[in-house]
């Protein structure tokens, strides 16, 4: 049995947790020197460790894991960043002329992976305090795709090309205008292709350090595309993108495995995935303590079977119940909801850009999900909903009577103190109430950060505080702008679940403005579709059924889905399928009867 001893440091309170640890473990107690704190960073606890779980239940700030695994995956162990810290088992096998998904939680050593095949990170094996040399490593994956693969990137005959999961961080390294870096970087003569596939024309003149995240992540994709390189690692690139950008860079990266190169794409949109990947790795663990890498499956049983949370050929079950996705799209009864909100036709009108708002009502207990491109106007809608934005005429102020809880899409941690102090100040008496932690807290997962500071939260950590924040306000009306940035494919199905529930319960109305269609598919219960031309006009048109709105939209985007007859989940349609052909011959582009597929 190996066991797996991990302390967050960013959790601990040395001054208070040594005595606790000495106190209830013995192991400890014999030998104080080896768990003395220095500056919220212990020494080596491991080795001490009997793995009686009495410091894990005893710690008051959850900051001490203790995880036993089988014998035989320690010898598959592949990197480890040092005492009491993460530890990844296993890597992705990658083949010529294949794309391959890396799917799984936050933290669970996707990115440590792809930094790892980029050279970034050099394997240790597990041996953090003498790690091994390169003739080491090659030796130790003798027999595999991988010893090659090593051998070529210990010797620099392997050309990589790497886009990092935060784009945001590019304009602090690189400066200047789009056109000049993606000219500088053009080795395989596809800039004129790739930048029309992207839509760069727009900001080709613009400057790195003025561009919004979206056109960020549009760039940086197209940057390692133009590279000629032997492999593409791409870490979450569907992040800010709406989702014709996102199926655009979808087709960007597919076209790369037409020249045989290995392709490897890390992604929580699980439509995105589906539709570019060719094989799927699934990554399961504990987040933050240790990671594990399945062996490769095809793409359709790679997604089921995270969503199972079931392996079946390492006979793994990572999850105790799998995630369910409805047959036909969820509906309220006819005679349940009364109208809770009305608006007549208004108008909004900025500096090049205008906004047409068509008359339209939402009943109460309805989720509301808002779809349409970036820059078309739905942030600017949920904000005249909010009362932050004020349409050019004055006919629907009436709407600024709903008390109204807001979340913007983009999320600041400028709050000093914690999450608790956060949460207490919003709920106060009824913070500590039954229904609240189990409805909001505890399916978000925000329990486990509550005496954590708001500023040391990363960013998917943070967007769940801001949406528990947002539904512990009394309203009756929730506006919830892009809830599934930064999230994971089951943080994002359990927020999306969390809000049905909790708008069900409360019979409150909620918009949804969301870009990831599996997530809107999951919650929605109703859409508004948004038209016209991104940042000049947009038109907001009344809600209407689920069925009706995906198929107006899907249209628009040019894509086809169909479910998947085991997790009934929303599939891509690749292009120009028979199921593609079809289905835009009939007019169907959400998904047919299964009576059809």
């Amino acid at each position: 049995m190996v066991r797996i001893a991990v302390l967050d440091a960013n959790r601990c309170k040395p001054k208070r947790c040594d005595r606790i640890c000495f106190h209830f473990c013995p192991k400890v107690r014999s030998n104080v020197e080896a768990i003395v704190f220095e500056e919220s960073h212990p020494k080596v606890i491991e080795s001490l460790c009997v793995g009686c779980g009495i410091c894990v239940k005893k710690c008051p700030f959850n900051a001490l894991t203790i995880v036993n695994l089988p014998d035989e995956l320690e010898v598959e162990s592949s990197h480890r960043f040092g005492p009491n810290a993460f530890k990844l088992f296993r890597l992705p096998i990658l083949s010529p002329g294949v794309v391959l998904g890396l799917l799984g939680q936050n933290g669970i050593g996707k990115s440590t992976t792809i930094q790892i095949l980029s050279g970034e990170i050099r394997l240790n094996l597990g041996n953090y305090s003498s790690p091994p040399s390169w003739t080491d490593i090659v030796k130790h994956y003798r027999g595999s795709t991988l010893q090659e693969y090593f051998l070529k990137l210990s010797e620099n005959n392997l050309k990589v090309a790497h886009k990092p999961q935060y784009v945001n961080r590019i304009p602090q390294v690189v400066s200047g205008e789009v056109c000049e870096l993606l000219e500088k970087l053009d080795e395989r003569g596809r800039l004129r292709k790739i930048a029309e596939q992207l839509q760069l024309k727009q900001i080709w003149t613009r400057k790195l350090d003025v561009l919004s995240g979206g056109e960020l992540q549009r760039v940086a994709v197209a940057a390692v595309i133009l590279k000629d390189a032997d492999v593409y690692l791409f870490d979450e690139p569907s992040s800010f993108l709406d989702v014709k950008q996102r199926l655009a860079v979808a087709r960007a990266i597919r076209s790369l495995k037409e020249e045989d190169k290995n392709v490897v794409v890390a992604e929580h949109d699980l439509a995105v995935i589906d539709y570019l990947s060719d094989q799927i790795c699934v990554f399961y663990g504990e987040s933050g303590v240790y990671g594990v890498v399945s062996h490769v499956h095809g793409v359709r049983v790679g997604i089921n079977i995270y969503l199972q949370g079931y392996i079946p050929d390492e006979n793994i079950r990572f999850r105790d119940e799998p995630i369910i996705f409805h047959v036909k799209p969820p509906t309220i009864s006819e005679a349940g909801g009364e109208a809770i909100l009305e608006w007549n036709q208004m108008k909004k009108t900025f500096e090049g850009f205008k906004l047409d708002v068509e008359c339209g009502e939402v009943k109460r207990g309805e989720v509301v999900g808002v779809v349409g491109p970036n820059g078309i106007g739905k942030t600017t809608f949920v904000k005249l909903l909010a009362g932050i934005e004020k349409p050019d005429d004055e006919t629907n102020a009436a709407l600024c009577k709903l008390a109204v809880s807001y979340k913007p899409q983009y999320i600041s941690a400028e709050y000093d103190g914690t999450v608790e102090t956060l949460l207490r100040s919003i709920k106060q008496a009824h913070f500590s109430a039954s229904w609240y932690q189990s409805r909001v807290l505890r399916p978000l997962n925000v329990e486990e950060l509550l005496d954590r500071m708001v500023g040391q939260l990363s960013g998917g950590e943070l967007q769940r505080v801001a949406i528990a924040a947002c539904l512990s306000q009394e309203a009756q009306l929730y506006l919830i702008d892009e809830p599934s940035a930064y999230l994971d494919v089951e943080e994002r199905l359990s927020m999306a679940r969390t809000i049905r529930r909790f708008i069900e319960e409360k019979q409150a109305t909620a918009f949804i403005v969301e870009h990831d269609v599996v997530a809107q598919d999951f919650i929605a219960d109703c859409l508004m579709v948004f038209e016209g031309e991104p940042g000049v006009r947009g038109v907001a048109n009344p809600p209407t059924t689920l069925r009706k709105g995906m198929n107006a939209f899907l249209k628009k985007m040019e894509v086809t889905f169909r479910r998947d007859p085991t997790t009934k989940r929303p599939r891509v349609n690749k292009e120009g399928s028979r199921t593609d052909r079809y289905q835009h011959k009939i007019g169907e582009y959400y998904y047919v009867a299964e009576k059809q597929e």
